[in-house]
């Protein structure tokens, strides 16, 4: 599959967001609509798409999403209590990893992705801040489907907070020393929205 040719365009410039120690920039528009629709289907068909489990108090509690990881061999990435071993890249994957990189200067060699099937669906707080991924690791995030509130608070100050609203077709990269000192989540909702497919592409250092 390939959407490039008419649909690709220059990216817009981007938001750079300046926190305490951290770095992001927001592309609320990367993908265009149409471009996007077609990303978000592809990614729902051919993706192989699982519920995993992880650890909580001695009892194996299911991840409130699906998951799935693809990219290089030997970039397996543990969390959680989980190893993940990579599933091959997609032609779709592949695509969407080229156009990201040049805007985020790094050469992904893995991306975790997420289905959030529903509202009920969420991701509870953390920091991707896994030796594997390196000390100041870059990761990019990109979102096809219903928009969700992605939430940041400061670790060692809880009232230290950031909100972006990650809309389809969007682009956030984080960067810098922000998974040192920062976590994110993504909330439930009670309202009535349809999916969202979130890709975080990464660097594995094997």
């Amino acid at each position: 599959m390939s959407l490039q040719g008419s649909l690709f365009e220059e990216p817009d410039a981007g938001n750079a967001i300046h926190l305490k120690n951290g770095e992001l920039a927001y592309y609320p528009r990367l993908f265009k609509p149409a471009e996007s629709d077609v990303y978000y289907q592809t990614l729902l068909d051919t993706i192989d798409w699982k519920q995993e489990s992880m650890n909580m108090y001695g009892k194996q509690v299911l991840f409130p999403r699906l998951m799935a990881w693809y990219g290089d061999v030997a970039t397996s990435y543990s969390f959680s209590g989980n190893t993940f071993e990579p599933r091959p890249w997609t032609a779709a994957l592949q695509e969407i990893r080229d156009r990201i990189t040049h805007i985020a200067q790094t050469d992904f060699n893995s991306v975790l992705l997420n289905l959030y099937r529903s509202g009920s669906d969420s991701m509870g707080w953390h920091a991707d801040d896994e030796p594997e991924l390196g000390p100041q690791p870059v990761i990019a995030s990109v979102n096809f489907g219903a928009s969700r509130r992605f939430l940041l608070r400061y670790k060692n100050d809880h009232h230290l907070k950031h909100e972006i609203l990650l809309e389809h077709g969007s682009l956030l990269v984080m960067k810098g020393t922000l998974q040192q000192y920062w976590e994110h989540q993504v909330p439930k909702t009670n309202r009535q929205i349809s999916g969202r497919i979130n890709l975080t592409f990464r660097f594995i250092h094997s």
